[in-house]
């Protein structure tokens, strides 16, 4: 039996329309999350990333300050998401070889923290996809086989539900 068998949806109402969960009475408590993937590429593109002659530029930079812009907007992006005053988002990108990571391509971590009555666990996921969509906008003109997998929320923390992290 997993979580969902235990919990129901919040975002819909008695009469099972979607709503926008009111946390008015929530208690704003610090919460933390951290998300992570991966976009897989040729061994020739993880080497054009690495080397800094894609054409477009520096691909990890840029990727990393959309993923930051990306959970700063998660609001405007996924409808029933509360805008949410977020006090830090780090992303982090490293390139990975097939040799030590099973995989050539590019990993990414993402974690967000706030301080109020609702989790950032939509920020931390919404900045590794842009990150990743990143990645693959600035390196597509030389590999357009690239997949993006393995997008998933490692930990989070704070609130009611208390910790969750990752099997």
């Amino acid at each position: 039996m997993n979580q969902a068998d235990h919990q129901p949806l919040t975002h819909f109402d008695a009469q099972g329309q979607a709503h926008m969960v009111d946390v008015a009475d929530k208690a704003a408590t610090r919460r933390r999350a951290i998300a992570s993937g991966r976009i897989e590429m040729l061994a020739a593109t993880r080497a054009l990333i690495e080397s800094g002659s894609a054409k477009k530029g520096d691909v990890l930079g840029v990727a990393r300050l959309a993923g930051i812009m990306a959970a700063k907007k998660t609001s405007d992006l996924i409808p029933l998401c509360h805008p949410l005053a977020l006090s830090h988002v780090a992303v982090a990108l490293e390139l990975a070889h097939a040799n030590s990571h099973g995989f050539d391509g590019v990993t990414c971590t993402a974690t967000v923290e706030t301080i109020g009555p609702t989790g950032v666990e939509m920020e931390a996921l919404t900045a590794v996809q842009v990150a990743l969509l990143t990645v693959y906008d600035m390196t597509k003109a030389v590999d357009r086989g690239m997949t993006m997998t393995d997008v998933k929320l490692l930990e989070k923390h704070g609130g009611e539900s208390g910790s969750f992290v990752h099997a």
